[in-house]
Parts: C-alpha cells; sequence; structure tokens
C-alpha cells in the first residue's frame, strides 16, 4: 500500500473538539477503505499567512495514511465538501517519519526556549 501525509486546515472559530471529530472523521474514511491511520498530530491554531475565506488563523492537523489511492481520492473528495475545512493537501511519501513532526519539535524547542529565558529573568 501507498504512504501519504494528509494536513487539512479547519476553521479558526472551531473548538478543540470539533476538530478533533473531523480528524476521526478523516480516520473513518480511511478505515471504511482498508487503509490505515498510522499517526494524528493536531498542531493547533496557527496564524495565516493571509487571509482565507476571512479566516486569518487555522487548525492545523497531520495524518499519515497507509492506503491505496482509490481511498485517498475518497477522502479528498469528503473533505472538499465538508465546509470546516478550508484548505488541505495530501502528498504521497516513500516513507513516514519516525516520531514527531518538525512541527511538533518546533514547539518543544520554542517551549524549552522561552522556559530558558525565563528562568534568567
Amino acid at each position: 500500500m501507498a504512504l501519504y501525509e494528509h494536513v487539512f486546515l479547519a476553521r479558526q472559530d472551531l473548538s478543540q473538539a470539533q476538530v478533533d471529530a473531523l480528524a476521526a472523521q478523516a480516520t473513518e474514511i480511511v478505515e471504511a477503505g482498508n487503509g490505515k491511520v498510522t499517526k494524528t498530530e493536531t498542531w493547533g491554531l496557527k496564524s495565516l499567512a493571509y487571509k482565507i475565506e476571512r479566516n486569518r488563523k487555522a487548525h492545523f492537523v497531520l495524518l499519515n495514511i497507509e492506503a491505496p489511492g482509490s481511498v485517498v481520492a475518497e477522502l479528498e473528495r469528503q473533505t472538499r465538501i465538508n465546509e470546516d475545512v478550508i484548505r488541505y493537501m495530501t502528498i504521497r511519501v516513500e516513507e513516514h517519519e519516525e516520531g514527531p513532526s518538525v512541527m511538533m519539535r518546533k514547539n518543544d524547542r520554542e517551549r524549552k526556549r522561552r522556559e530558558t529565558r525565563e528562568e534568567r529573568d
């Protein structure tokens, strides 16, 4: 089976529970087509570089998917229909990244940097 990374941006006015429900819905779509979601990461509410459909921020979610191409096509179709998703991107990868993604490691680095700065003050 092919490996994919699927990232979607959900509207800023959704609660975290609603964003988690969107990720669960995407997981159900993949599993219904005999695929498997190996990792789900919620990157949180982040500022966008420019407005998208009157949204200045969005909730970012990453799904690592192991499934045939037809399942990914169905996932993209369902994502396109959903009004809560403002952007999405699916790419095929050779292998999935082990451990946390770059975005999660970036958050850890920033948190450590803030903690050391607070200790010095």
